[in-house]
Order: C-alpha cells, then structure tokens, then sequence
C-alpha cells in the first residue's frame, strides 16, 4: 500500500496527510486529509481506480467511502 497507493494519493493537490489503521478480524481503516474538498473528491476517484486495478480480487467485501469536515482535532 506504501509503495503504490500512498504516493499516488500524496500527489493530489490539497493532500495533508493519509493513515492506514489494522482495526483487527480483518478489517482495515484509512483516512485521508485535505485541504478542500476538490482534493478529497479527486482523492476518492484515485483510491476507486487502484482498489479496483490492484486490489479487488483480495477484498471479500467493496470499500465503503464516507466523507466529511474535521470538526476536531488534537
């Protein structure tokens, strides 16, 4: 994932930053920031094109997407 999809995402005008979380029994959890919602959006198509060039034949179920703003952060 570090190798392929990270710097493609990195690329992505607005990105701040992308977290890959081993949340255990098999699933998995990523997010990622940016700067407006335009890079969010292009973020979405990018992750769309690789999970289905590079990954779907080894996920038992499609990704599911959810957007929103930061309200919070530390």
């Amino acid at each position: 994932m570090s190798e392929g999809f990270v710097p493609l995402l990195s690329q992505v005008p607005g990105f701040v930053a992308y977290y890959w979380v081993d949340a255990g029994a098999g699933v998995m959890v990523s997010t990622s920031v940016f700067r407006d919602q335009a890079g969010a959006e292009e973020s979405i198509r990018r992750a769309a094109d690789f999970v289905r060039d590079n990954l779907a034949a080894l996920l038992p179920n499609p990704p599911q997407v959810t957007a929103g703003q930061v309200v919070a952060a530390g």
